[in-house]
Formats: C-alpha cells, sequence, structure tokens
C-alpha cells in the first residue's frame, strides 16, 4: 500500500511541477492523472519480460515529457513561446555557448552535465519505483485497493481528456505534453514544405539600389532594444532623455533622423533569426526556416548591394566560433572577435564594448570605398553586468585596454539575478549605454552619403517585458542628406528620436525593411 501511494506521489510531483514552473503558481496543477493510473497498472502486472519492456517504455516517456515540459517552460521564459522539438533541439548549442559566456566553460560543461545526470536519476527512480521485484495479486486488498485507484484515476483522466474534467487542479500533463508535441511536428513539417515552395516558387532576385550608390548603408541591430523599453515606465524613464539628447545632438551635427517601428520575428533571443529576416525580406523566425533559407539560392539585400556598388561587410564581435553562416550570406569580409584588435577584457558574455566595436569599425573597417555594413552590438545582452559609462573623448579608446577597470566592475551576474528587480534596472541601463553609444557614434561617422539604420533585434524575455508585450523593436534612421529619409516618412516613420508609440503591435514586419529599400532607391 506505501509503495502505491510513495510512487503515484512521486510520479504526480514530477509530472506537475514542470508546469507550476510555467504557470508561475506553485501547486497549480495538482493532480496528474497519468501518475494514478501507471503505478497501480504496473505494481498489478506480474512479473515478467512483458512488464519490463513496458516499465522501461513508460520511464522513458516520462523522462522525455518531463524534459519537454521543463524545456516548454524554459521557452516561454525566454522566448515567450512554446517549445518546438521540431525546431528547438539545434538551440541546446546556443544555450551551452551562453553559459559559457557568463560563467565559463567548465561551469557550463558542469551545468549541462548535471541537467544530463538528473534526468538519468529521474529514469532510475522511475525503473524502481515500477519494476518492483514483486507483483500484488487481485485477490489480495492491496491489488483490490490498487485495482480501485487504476479505475478510478482512468475514468477521471477521460473525463479530463474529453473536456470535463473533475477539477481546475487535475491535468494529463504526460498526455497532453505528447499531443501538442506531435501536433507541432506535423503541422511545422508541413509548414517546412510550404517555406520551401515559397523560396522556390517566389524568389527575390539581386536589384541594384541606384539611390544608394556610392552611399554607406550601415545597419546596427542593438542588442535587446524592443518596445518596451520606451513604452514602459520602468525603463522609459532612463531611454527616453537619453533619446531627447541624442535628437538635439544630431541637429546640431546638422543630421537628420526619422523612427518607427518594426515587428521583429523572435523574443528574448536568437537574433540571427532577425538578421536573416531583414537581410532577406522573408519572415524567419525559426532554425528551420534559417537553413532552408541560407541553403537556398535566393539572393538577400546583401547581393542587392553588391549589385549596386558596395563592398560588403559584417562586424560581428559575438561570433567565437567558426561561422559559415556568414559565407552562406556572402559576405565580402566577415569581422568576427577573433579579427578585432581588442586587448580589453571580455565582459562576461559581452566580448567587447559596443563603443570600441563602433570606434574599430570607423578607424579601420570604413575608407573611401561605399559598404553596405551590418553591425550587431552586444553590450545590452544579458546578463546586462557591468554597466559602462560612455567615454567621451573616441581618440583614448585606441585598442580598448581603456576597458580593463570594468572588468570586475558592478555585481556579477549571479548576484545581479537574485533580484528580478535589479535584473530589470540592468536591462534598462545597459540598453541606455547601448542607444548612447550608437547616437554618439552617428555624429561622427555620418554625412550626406551615409545612411544609418539603427534598430533593435527583438523585444528581450518576459521577465522583462510582461508575457502580452508588443513583439514590435524601434527604428532610427539617420543621415545628413534629408532626401534619403524622405521615402521612410510615407511608410510611416516620424521625425526624431521618438517612434510613434501608437499600436506597435500593428508595426510592419522587420521583412519588410529590405522591400521599402528596394522600393524606394531601386528605380531612381
Amino acid at each position: 500500500m506505501l509503495r502505491l501511494f510513495i510512487g503515484a506521489f512521486a510520479l504526480n510531483i514530477l509530472l506537475v511541477a514542470p508546469l507550476w514552473w510555467h504557470v508561475g503558481t506553485l501547486g497549480q496543477p495538482l493532480i496528474a492523472w497519468e501518475a494514478w493510473v501507471i503505478v497501480p497498472l504496473m505494481l498489478l502486472l506480474p512479473v515478467g519480460y512483458g512488464r519490463r519492456v513496458l516499465g522501461v517504455a513508460i520511464a522513458g516517456w516520462v523522462v522525455l515529457v518531463t524534459a519537454a515540459n521543463l524545456g516548454n517552460a524554459t521557452t516561454y521564459t525566454a522566448f515567450g513561446r512554446p517549445l518546438n522539438v521540431y525546431l528547438d533541439l539545434p538551440l541546446l548549442r546556443s544555450i551551452f555557448h551562453l553559459l559559457v559566456g557568463n560563467v565559463g566553460q567548465i561551469w557550463a560543461f558542469c551545468a549541462m552535465l548535471a541537467g544530463a545526470a538528473g534526468l538519468m536519476g529521474i529514469l532510475w527512480g522511475l525503473l524502481y519505483v515500477l519494476l518492483p521485484a514483486l507483483s500484488w495479486g487481485l485477490d489480495r486488498f492491496k491489488g483490490k485497493v490498487a485495482l480501485g485507484v487504476l479505475l478510478l484515476a482512468a475514468g477521471l483522466a477521460i473525463a479530463d481528456n474529453v473536456g470535463k474534467p473533475l477539477s481546475r487542479l487535475s491535468t494529463l500533463p504526460a498526455v497532453e505534453s505528447t499531443r501538442f508535441q506531435w501536433q507541432q511536428i506535423r503541422v511545422t513539417h508541413q509548414a517546412q514544405l510550404d517555406f520551401a515552395e515559397q523560396l522556390d516558387s517566389v524568389s527575390l532576385e539581386a536589384q541594384p539600389l541606384p539611390g544608394l550608390e556610392e552611399v554607406n548603408v550601415l545597419v546596427a541591430f542593438v542588442e535587446s532594444y524592443g518596445v518596451s523599453a520606451l513604452n514602459d515606465v520602468r525603463y522609459s524613464d532612463i531611454l527616453l532623455p537619453t533619446l531627447a539628447a541624442m535628437e538635439h545632438r544630431l541637429a546640431a551635427q546638422n543630421l537628420h533622423v526619422v523612427s518607427g517601428l518594426l515587428q521583429a520575428p523572435i523574443r528574448g533571443g536568437q537574433s540571427w533569426l532577425a538578421h536573416a529576416t531583414l537581410l532577406s525580406g522573408r519572415w524567419i523566425d525559426n532554425q528551420l526556416w534559417y537553413r532552408l533559407m541560407l541553403n537556398s539560392e535566393n539572393a538577400t539585400l546583401i547581393d542587392d548591394f553588391k549589385a549596386t556598388g558596395q563592398q560588403t561587410l559584417s562586424i560581428m564581435p559575438a561570433i567565437t566560433l567558426a561561422w559559415p553562416e556568414g559565407e552562406a550570406y556572402g559576405f565580402d569580409t566577415i569581422v568576427a572577435a577573433k579579427d578585432i584588435d581588442y586587448a580589453g577584457p571580455a565582459l562576461h558574455w559581452v566580448t567587447m564594448p559596443d563603443q570600441f566595436t563602433l570606434d574599430y569599425t570607423q578607424r579601420h573597417l570604413l575608407g573611401n570605398t561605399p559598404v553596405f555594413a551590418q553591425m550587431a552590438l552586444i553590450s545590452s545582452h544579458a546578463p546586462w553586468t557591468p554597466i559602462l559609462p560612455v567615454i567621451d573623448d573616441w581618440e583614448t579608446i585606441g585598442d580598448g585596454a581603456i576597458f580593463a577597470p570594468w572588468e570586475h566592475a558592478g555585481d556579477p551576474p549571479e548576484v545581479v539575478w537574485q533580484d528580478v528587480e535589479r535584473i530589470r534596472d540592468h536591462y534598462a541601463w545597459s540598453v541606455d549605454y547601448a542607444v548612447e553609444v550608437i547616437g554618439r557614434w552617428a555624429e561622427r561617422v555620418v554625412d550626406d552619403k551615409t545612411l544609418l539604420i539603427v534598430l533593435g533585434d527583438h523585444q528581450p524575455a518576459p521577465l522583462i517585458t510582461g508575457d502580452d508585450a508588443s513583439a514590435a523593436v524601434p527604428v532610427h534612421i539617420i543621415s545628413g542628406d534629408p532626401a534619403l529619409l524622405a521615402p521612410f516618412r510615407t511608410y510611416g516613420f516620424v521625425e526624431g528620436t521618438l517612434p510613434s508609440l501608437d499600436n506597435p503591435e500593428k508595426a510592419a514586419r522587420m521583412s519588410q525593411l529590405r522591400h521599402w529599400l528596394r522600393e524606394a532607391f531601386g528605380s531612381w
């Protein structure tokens, strides 16, 4: 009797605990009917080969379901969406590298190893519970109790499954997770076929942009710079004065700026999908679409600018490993972390501060030949510590050794991330730093032969924005030639550094930017 209730209770907790993390409420849901079916069933079956096979199969299923539900809670926390095993398994590698950047390789390896060991421990525990040495016979009192629990739980599970639950606190987490992921696999596989067909049938050939001939076109993605930084009072009190000061300084340099919003394809992470969406002119919101697009023969914005006559350049200070995707894009030059002569310290995940990246770009990568450059600014990437000041005298930046005092400045991530409000404060400060730096840089490099497009790559995680925030990101377009900005006003952009914040959920998709550039500058 004790084995029955202890085993069922333990399995019940195992199945519902990941849902508590997802829902954010301890004890809701409370009952997982599968636990009260599986444990008595296994105790009633006669000892033998058949029971062992069934026990191993059930234990394996429960472990996979537990991993899926933990993954589901994680993806909701990080990206504001459910787990899709068809698409998200490749993210394990990215998660590992994110951990390496924040806590170091040894601790990252230990964390991944601990996760794997935890799942193996769960498997062993399940086998111990489900495959006892002896079985109960139905002629005994304990067997009758087990049969009664089995039949009652099965009946209530069926009621739950057909939409007539006994209580809001009961659920079928293993069944529902399996059914959901299977539906995801079917739907996503069909969507993959449809997307592949679209790539073949709706080709976007390279198109010269004569209206931007001899113009430096610079696209700077600011990490985690979402519309919440402007319309959430927790952050807008910090960011709005910075934008106002930027507008004033740009005007003093006779530079013009218009701003708007675009919908990003992702939230919380996977910045490369936003980059792919903008460059391809297609909506790339998952890793599989990304691979399909790169493996296709379809042209991108890079090809448009090559046809126009610009040299194409990608500046990616976060890339520390081989990056075959950059070669697939066809950039003339790729500048990754190892290609940048930086003598300062890494700042947790951030390999180098944005101010150094921008200064290096100006001094070494922008010359007399017009370029199309994509830049990924990373100082506002989690864990958002330490917070750097903007160095007024850019001439002192040099090789970056000047940033050495900030290597251990401020609290480390493991301290900051113990307090949600401190996390949010650090997020606001780091985005403010990135926005101010790019504004100061614009004063130095933008002229009437430059079009600088500054935009967020995505909103930060729901921890920062809340669950129902828009996916929109701010876009600021700066030039010394007002004629280069005129087309964007017709697309809804407004004067100044503050975009219209009315109905951000109705903003155009980020993929539209390539089409706007082709429409506005492709027929001059």
